[in-house]
């Protein structure tokens, strides 16, 4: 019977010893299937040039600071170099990759309608934190706030699990389902965010004014998308593109997500994509670029603005034509009115005095 003991034990410790080394061996081969050739670009000109990443805005809409990334101008549209787009989103991959890679945490926001899903959709697939409906003031400054309201929106949803609210009665129930709706839809993708981001990953800095103040405050470095319109001083990491079309959106969003997943030790799925053929520069490149086809996509861009400068005009002076007719019409009626008020108490108490010195007489 010993010798049967000494037999089982030796076979288990032979069988740890091989679920050891196949462990060893599958994390091996998943570090060794993120290993990239360091000379290779992380994103070629041809991959942004093809979903339209070098489109800016009207020249009338620009930002000076904005300069150094343009190429040219095409029908009144900034043309983006993106020859300079592709070697600062090399960098910023590396650099979001490093901070993952020593335990970070990364804050997606973009809560334009081209961004959102996006936005919601890598965040989730990099197991990062995200924003995609709307930045509360005081996300990262005031914190502790914001993190007993994230404590509120789990007791409820517990609640939601746990079927308390069929006990409740139907009005109280409601509004506590009212109340949870409403935080989720601002703060389901933070709900587990337990302390400050180490990294933000912006679409669109001039939409999102105020998480980039906030985290210039507390001091947290920003990957942001931007476009001719934007300010890249007023982020640490600016990355020059057209931050309003969905394809370019995803696919620079998705490069760095894959950055994130890359310092986990995932594979990737959008960058280091090999292309047959040379990597050509920009400048070839454009001029490879179906010219028809960059027309359309140049008077569809300049709708685009157009509408947008309308809505701002709107925007600006909504108030004021209201305002004016409304001064307008207060003017004429009342003075009108005021007129023969007057006039009626001008007249009435002379009129009832000759009345009265007529019947006097």
């Amino acid at each position: 019977m010993s010798e049967e003991k000494e037999i089982k034990a030796v076979e288990a410790v032979a069988e740890e010893a091989k679920t050891e080394e196949v462990e060893q061996t599958e994390e091996v081969s998943a570090m060794a299937s993120v290993i990239h050739d360091p000379n290779a670009p992380v994103v070629t000109v041809k991959q942004l040039l093809e979903v339209g990443a070098h489109f800016g805005h009207l020249k009338r809409r620009w930002d000076a600071a904005f300069k150094p990334y343009i190429y040219a101008t095409r029908t009144g549209i900034h043309i983006i170099n993106l020859d300079k787009t592709a070697d600062m989103i090399s960098k910023d991959y590396v650099q979001l990759r490093d901070i993952v890679a020593k335990g970070g945490k990364v804050l997606f926001v973009g809560t334009k309608r081209s961004a959102s899903q996006v936005i919601a959709e890598e965040a989730v697939r990099s197991g990062s934190f995200y924003v995609n409906n709307r930045w509360l003031g005081g996300t990262l400054t005031n914190f502790k706030t914001i993190s007993l309201r994230l404590k509120l929106l789990k007791s409820l949803e517990q609640l939601e699990i746990d079927g308390v609210y069929d006990t409740m009665p139907k009005k109280i129930a409601i509004e506590k389902k009212k109340v949870q709706a409403k935080l989720a839809s601002n703060l389901s993708g933070i709900k587990e965010m337990r302390k400050l981001p180490d990294a933000l990953v912006i679409v669109d800095p001039n939409t999102e004014h105020n998480a980039v103040a906030e985290a210039k405050i507390l001091n947290i470095p920003v990957f942001a998308l931007l476009g001719s319109n934007c300010n890249p001083t007023s982020v640490t990491n600016p990355i020059p593109c057209n931050d309003d079309s969905y394809r370019a959106v995803k696919l620079i969003v998705g490069l760095l997500a894959d950055a994130i997943v890359e310092g986990k030790g995932g594979d990737v799925a959008y960058a280091y994509i090999k292309q047959d053929g040379e990597v050509l520069n920009f400048d070839k490149a454009i001029k490879t670029a179906d010219r028809n086809e960059e027309y359309k996509l140049i008077k569809v861009r300049v709708r685009e603005d157009q509408y947008a400068i309308r809505a701002a005009k709107k925007g600006k002076r909504k108030g004021k034509p209201v305002v004016k007719k409304f001064v307008k019409k207060y003017n004429n009626k009342p003075e009108s009115d005021e007129n023969e008020s007057s006039s009626e108490n001008k007249f009435a108490p002379k009129t009832e005095v000759n009345k009265e010195v007529k019947e006097g007489e």
